[in-house]
């Protein structure tokens, strides 16, 4: 009893905190992610004992869900406060973040996984699936304002876009690297059967099925609404359960959820674009964002402290720092290198592909699905890689955002 008080007051009390955070980020200049890190590392420094064991291996299917909640969530988030619609020649910078960059980056980690960390191939593979996607849940330092805002960025819708698009694009990828350590030789390996059920159908029917239902929940929503008083409402509760529903509906159709929640809250938020609901749908998915992430960043601060790092050689450490430092800046710039933006544009968009809790959901999912080797090399590696993102991009995020929006 005396454990679940301390749990419980420890979640009322990230809850309670995390509501002045985001002014409390715009003042100090740093990333409220970071507060909460250090949280959960000092809380599970004092109560060893009372909180829960942290380290995911132990509790596999609990990380794959906690994850997998916080990102649906964040996604509806992001979509429903673009405003900017869905054309290939506006997106054109996302969309080359979301295939291009993201191809490099998992060539990259897939070589220095096999060649430097000394992975099989399979656990190479999946290692480059995890990280290859930038966070939509830790990316809120980068990302637009509330649907309607006055502030327009371009680095910001882009980022956005990006974070958004290419959760649900690394997850062909994160299959591909369950297919290999499934099949036990490269021979064995049907690229064609993979790429058409895992990509092709999967994107499809999440696409289609997210659309439909944006269109007819925006209708009921800014239509009927208009003719039966009976149906207006004011509840922000809808953006929390129109995510659960459409995430379930497009996975029992066996597509890609992530990508499926992303898209219908575009579609909803432009179907009829300027309406206040849009706010209240946004405050409500940012409030239960905001609570999540607090209490998830504890639980990230307790693996720290518990162990999580202790598989950690040179090798992982160089790597990790090539890959914050080097390669997803490198890989991005070359990308965006000949758009119209000024350089502190191109510098933030290329910097900024913080890594975070989609990367964690997305090892655990593959680990769930198959026993790979090297298991406690993988949770040492991502999570290190997660750590530097936090620090790093939490220190410099909400400073250089403020800076190119002033250039703008």
């Amino acid at each position: 009893m005396e454990n679940y008080l301390v749990i419980l007051t420890i979640i009322g009390i990230a809850g309670f905190t995390v509501t002045w955070m985001p002014q409390i980020s715009e003042k100090t200049g740093i990333s409220y992610s970071i507060f909460y890190l250090f949280a959960g590392m000092i809380l599970y420094s004092i109560f060893p004992e009372k909180l829960p064991d942290p380290l995911p291996k132990h509790h596999i299917d609990l990380t794959v869900h906690l994850s997998e909640l916080i990102v649906i969530i964040s996604l509806m988030s992001a979509g429903i406060k673009l405003d900017q619609p869905f054309a290939f020649k506006t997106w054109r910078t996302p969309l080359k973040l979301v295939s291009i960059t993201m191809i490099l980056l998992i060539a990259f980690s897939f070589l220095a996984g096999y060649y430097l960390l000394n992975l099989t191939l399979a656990s190479a593979f999946l290692l480059a699936a995890a990280l290859s996607p930038t966070d939509p849940v830790l990316a809120s330092d980068v990302q637009v304002g509330p649907p309607n805002d006055s502030e327009k960025s371009k680095t910001k819708f882009i980022l956005t876009a990006e974070a958004g698009l290419n959760d649900g694009m690394a997850f062909p990828f994160v299959w591909l690297a369950i297919i290999i350590a499934k099949s036990g030789s490269m021979t064995e390996l049907n690229i064609v059967e993979w790429f058409s059920y895992d990509v092709i159908y999967k994107i499809i029917v999440a696409v289609v099925i997210s659309y439909l239902l944006g269109k007819a929940v925006g209708y009921l929503l800014f239509t009927m609404s208009k003719k039966f008083k009976s149906l207006n409402t004011n509840d922000g509760l809808l953006a929390l359960t129109a995510t659960l529903s459409v995430y379930g509906i497009t996975e029992f159709a066996h597509g890609y959820g992530f990508i499926a929640v992303f898209i219908f809250a575009i579609t909803l938020r432009h179907y009829e674009k300027d309406h206040e609901y849009h706010k209240k749908l946004h405050a409500f998915t940012d409030q239960t964002e905001r609570f999540l992430l607090a209490s998830l960043l504890i639980i990230f601060g307790g693996m720290i402290v518990r162990g999580i790092l202790n598989y950690l050689s040179w090798e992982t450490i160089l790597f990790s720092f090539l890959f914050i430092f080097v390669a997803r800046p490198l890989f991005s710039y070359i990308v965006i290198f000949r758009e119209k933006y000024s350089i502190r544009e191109k510098r933030a968009i290329s910097f900024f592909g913080i890594k975070g809790l989609g990367s964690i959901f997305y090892l655990a999912f593959a680990i769930k699905e198959f026993n790979f080797p090297n298991q406690n090399e993988l949770w040492s590696t991502v999570s290190f890689v997660i750590l530097l993102s936090i620090l790093f991009h939490g220190f410099t995020a909400p400073k250089a955002m403020k800076k190119v929006t002033e250039t703008l």
